[in-house]
């Protein structure tokens, strides 16, 4: 049956397969930031838990883009399943380590499609890719910003977490 069906998609199978992960891996990612939004709403951030909120609403967009584009090109989109995700954090600055981590894997997942896009010659995917390529600049950056007001501002007063919950929500609200 999966042969009959892949002459109805020009999308590769080993291109699709890295599509439906990374339609996972974005997944995985909403389901992070989300975490990430409930330990700092617990801990007194709320203005950096609507900042994450956010972040987990737009991995999930990331996510539904991929998965659409898998079903629009003719391919099976696959269901990703909810891995358990860290609920606990040292501190309101590991928060934002983790995510910069993440980030770069993401960074390194989109690239890997890419690469095997022009191994392929997959030329539409691969436009469509660059979307992401851009999208992934704009979320490193951010969090290399967020980390970076943990060395202007000290975490360990209540004047500073104050300071630098303002701040962090603050990033990404002016178009870099």
């Amino acid at each position: 049956m999966k042969d009959l069906l892949r002459t109805h998609t020009s999308l590769q199978e080993g291109i699709e397969k890295l599509l439906n992960l990374q339609s996972k891996i974005e997944s995985d990612a909403s389901a992070k930031y989300l975490a990430m939004a409930s330990w700092l709403d617990r801990n007194g951030f709320e203005n950096t838990a609507g900042y994450m909120y956010d972040q987990a609403e737009e991995e999930r967009s990331h996510f539904l883009k991929v998965f659409k584009y898998i079903t629009d090109m003719g391919g099976i989109a696959i269901t990703p399943t909810v891995n358990e995700v860290q609920q606990e954090f040292t501190s309101f600055k590991e928060v934002f380590e983790i995510a910069l981590q993440n980030e770069i894997a993401v960074t390194h997942a989109v690239n890997k499609i890419i690469a095997k896009c022009r191994l392929e010659n997959d030329y539409a995917t691969e436009e469509f890719m660059m979307w992401y390529v851009r999208e992934q600049r704009e979320e490193e950056i951010n969090a290399r910003r967020a980390l970076e007001f943990f060395e202007l501002i000290d975490e360990n007063t209540a004047a500073g977490k104050f300071e630098l919950d303002k701040q962090i929500a603050k990033i990404g609200a002016t178009e870099i």
